[in-house]
């Protein structure tokens, strides 16, 4: 069963895992995906959740319906996740990150060797 948090809509939280799966390559470029019905069971939600978690990766171009086929990942899916994603973490993420390093006093340099000490342990 999958584990939602309650500041984002599950539909939200569904399309987020979905593109997860995507640009971890569990789906390929004008592969199918599964069905909506095979989604809702899979996460166990209702239906009508997964469609709007189907229907909001289509409006974004991240998937398409081939009708009477199923759902498939659009060819640029990877791509724009990708970009999306990096327009997020520049827009939410790094203002907090610097509000918090000013507040706690920590400089450039010593996220500099965090980030080497970290690049070596993994």
């Amino acid at each position: 069963m999958a584990e939602f948090r309650e500041k984002k809509a599950i539909f939200v939280q569904m399309a987020d895992r979905l593109c997860d799966e995507i640009v971890a390559g569990r789906y390929d470029a004008d592969g199918r995906i599964p069905s909506v019905r095979e989604y809702a069971v899979l996460l166990e939600v209702n239906t009508n959740t997964a469609m709007k978690t189907y229907e909001l990766l289509a409006r974004e171009g991240i998937i398409y319906n081939r009708r009477g086929m199923g759902y498939y990942v659009s060819p640029e899916a990877r791509q724009k996740i990708l970009e999306r994603r990096l327009q997020e973490f520049t827009d939410d993420t790094l203002p907090e990150l610097f509000r918090r390093m000013r507040q706690l006093g920590i400089g450039i340099d010593d996220v500099e060797r965090a980030w080497k000490k970290y690049l070596a342990e993994t």
